[in-house]
């Protein structure tokens, strides 16, 4: 695997060095395609996406995708490092986007180079898609109807390498209370504030019936509130912003919903709804396949483009989660190597 390694830390470190905030990964891409055509693999691309299938392709066998995103979030101000100037200390790479989710990208993308090779009765697929960040129209969404069927998909999020074979959903919401201005002196004026109270305690204090084994209760948070002007006078209009958190057995739309039935009092809107939970069978072959090989699936709580993928699919990828999105994120070369190998393994021995 040296050189498979070896490979994937060289376009690691060159694609750190390419800023690729969502929406911007142009030159990120074109630095992908130019190291796949050097690989001698023709791939597709669409917009800042890519992909690449496999010179046995058959429509008659199922097939696997591995994917991952090339596209980070802004570098926040607490870095110490160059966040665009990769750094190798020890074994660890260090820079934006290595760990999310470079380090599954360049690791998906080697297990697939080999496994080009393997006797497998399934065709393989790898996509790098962008605006994963920012879940935008430009990236999966994009890329989507151009795909074949697949049947199932493994997500290079960093999990150490564990499988989370769930995933929360995602919907915000903004609500919008009316009242009426006035003099604060004066006995008139309805006041937003107030007529909004009753709802929000009605929201903290719900709960959803249904728990999920891997995920928990879905979780609705108020995280934004807004309303007045100046303290004399009576604030006419409240806005708030909750960030719900389904788990599998709630639809958003349905939330949504419940929730216009149950906060009389407010105006809501849904900013989207397509962020839905997903999660994988327990006795699906994939899932079955990692607990032959000692893995502990879990339940995650952040979002992916797992949540668009109209196929069953699990998150697995080198790095720690609560690297992601902080100053001086790193990835470790031996977690690379490690995530191609069980990569390979798994997939190897997998029969669909």
């Amino acid at each position: 695997m040296g050189n498979y390694t070896n490979d994937a830390v060289e376009l690691l470190m060159e694609l750190i060095a390419i800023p690729s905030v969502s929406r911007s990964e142009d030159q990120a891409a074109d630095k992908l395609s130019e190291y796949l055509d050097r690989w001698n693999l023709p791939h597709g691309r669409e917009g800042n996406n890519l992909w690449v299938g496999c010179q046995d392709w058959d429509n008659n066998r199922k097939t696997v995708m591995l994917n991952a995103h090339i596209d980070t979030v802004k570098p926040t101000g607490s870095w110490q490092r160059d966040p665009f100037r990769p750094m190798l200390d020890g074994d660890r790479i260090y820079g934006l986007g290595s760990n999310d989710c470079g380090g599954g990208l360049v690791a998906t993308l080697q297990a697939y180079r080999i496994l080009l090779n393997r006797n497998r009765n399934f065709n393989i697929l790898w996509l790098a898609s962008a605006e994963e960040e920012v879940s935008g129209e430009n990236g999966l969404r994009r890329v989507l109807p151009l795909m074949p069927p697949i049947d199932v998909a493994i997500v290079g999020e960093p999990t150490g390498m564990q499988p989370a074979t769930a995933e929360r959903g995602l919907m915000v919401i903004d609500g919008y209370v009316h009242g009426v201005s006035g003099h604060a002196a004066r006995e008139e004026g309805v006041n937003a504030i107030y007529e909004a109270l009753d709802d929000l305690v009605w929201l903290r204090d719900y709960r959803f019936r249904k728990e999920s084994e891997l995920l928990g209760a879905t979780k609705m948070t108020v995280t934004v509130v807004e309303s007045g002007t100046q303290h004399n006078v009576i604030p006419d209009l409240l806005h708030f912003v909750i960030d719900v958190r389904t788990n599998e057995f709630y639809q958003n739309e349905f939330v949504f919903e419940f929730l216009k039935k149950k906060m009389t009092k407010c105006e809501l809107q849904a900013r989207s709804f397509h962020l839905h939970s997903s999660s994988i069978a327990s006795d699906h072959p994939l899932v079955k396949r990692c607990l032959e090989r000692g893995m502990r699936p879990f339940g995650s709580p952040t979002l992916s483009d797992q949540a668009l993928m109209p196929w069953p699919s699990l998150k697995l990828g080198p790095g720690d989660s609560a690297r992601s999105h902080a100053a001086d994120e790193f990835i470790t070369i031996g977690e690379i190597d490690g995530a191609i190998n069980t990569y390979v393994g798994l997939l190897e021995g997998l029969n669909l």
